[in-house]
């Protein structure tokens, strides 16, 4: 199974990484995507241009191994709709299951994504969660029809993701670390560190290469 992890990356931190590779080693998926977006079209215009926020994903995750860099979504014109990726992917690797990793809040907003319901014709979704997370939640902040025809597709372990089948949604506990490419925006033009919140080499070529604090 290959599992998908979309976003803008704007900058690339380890609230991306760490959580996309939890689930990688959960799951045992046989590869990891990740696919930077060009036009996404349900946040603002991102902080930095494509070819800055390509280089620094790049330098994050080189060396991570059976981890791949998708630029699909760069390559093509309009919005950055995930359903066309997953069926451009699923005409890529007919022969492989999809994941699609999202966060939580992603998924509190699902109902808005474009033909949200035709995402699962095409893979299972695995959404993040903190450690002692209560599925309630999500039924307090969503309509209750919504709530019903996501609820009817969870699952509660990950063997429930079953070959050649779609749809299905687990919500998977991993560690959560309190980043935000906001915050780290923020600390960057007040010329703060931001060492600690991604690879050193990443934030070493925001500051020197993209001129980020001066």
């Amino acid at each position: 199974m290959i599992g998908i992890f979309g976003g803008t990356f704007d900058p690339v931190h380890y609230g991306h990484i760490k959580p996309a590779l939890s689930i990688k080693q959960a799951l045992n998926l046989s590869q990891l995507r990740f696919i930077p977006n060009r036009f996404p079209p349900h946040r603002e215009t991102p902080w930095l241009n494509v070819e800055q926020r390509l280089s620094l994903l790049k330098l994050a995750l080189k060396g991570y191994a059976d981890v791949v860099i998708d630029e699909r979504e760069l390559n093509r014109d309009g919005p950055s709709f995930m359903v066309d990726t997953l069926k451009s992917l699923i005409d890529d690797y007919p022969d492989e299951d999809l994941c699609l990793i999202i966060g939580l809040d992603a998924f509190m907003g699902i109902t808005t994504w474009f033909q949200w319901r035709s995402l699962f014709d095409l893979c299972h979704l695995v959404v993040t969660t903190r450690p002692g997370f209560n599925e309630s939640a999500i039924s307090d902040q969503m309509s209750a029809e919504d709530y019903r025809y996501l609820s009817a597709k969870m699952v509660k372990h990950a063997a429930a993701l079953r070959p050649r089948e779609t749809g299905k949604i687990l919500l998977k506990s991993v560690p959560q670390l309190d980043i935000s490419s906001t915050q780290i925006r923020a600390k960057l033009l007040m010329n703060e560190s931001v060492d600690a919140w991604m690879p050193v080499a990443v934030s070493e070529q925001l500051r020197a290469r993209f001129k980020i604090n001066e």
